[in-house]
């Protein structure tokens, strides 16, 4: 699936939708302008948008999403080590972790998923 890109404010009200669908595009609006501030054309204007790019769909008043938040995330997380650190996970990984340090819980976790994402050569795995 190609990566569906957003901006911030799009995002900001997608993640409304995946936390409350389905959702009453009523209710969208207030809810928006309780967590954004945003008035109701902004809502719509964005809403709009999103149900442009098909991230959700606006049917009988009722907002829902046609993309999960998973795929959403996966994509702008590519993005970022794309643009910012020439692909690399590793100089993404040591500038993020720069300063910090793990638990052995964390340390073992991130073992885990490496493990499990890890390429396994010819006739292994």
């Amino acid at each position: 699936m190609e990566h569906i890109k957003i901006s911030e404010g799009e995002y900001r009200l997608a993640c409304i939708v995946w936390d409350n669908e389905p959702v009453p595009s009523g209710r969208l609006v207030e809810l928006a302008a309780e967590k954004l501030g945003w008035k109701k054309s902004t809502t719509y204007t964005v809403l709009k948008k999103l149900v442009d790019r098909g991230v959700v769909k606006n049917e009988n008043a009722t907002v829902t999403a046609r993309v999960p938040r998973a795929d959403i995330l996966r994509g702008e997380s590519r993005d970022v080590v794309e643009r910012t650190f020439g692909g690399s996970l590793p100089t993404f990984l040591t500038s993020f972790m720069s300063g910090r340090t793990l638990s052995d819980a964390e340390a073992e976790e991130l073992k885990a998923l490496i493990d499990q994402f890890r390429e396994r050569g010819e006739g292994h795995g």
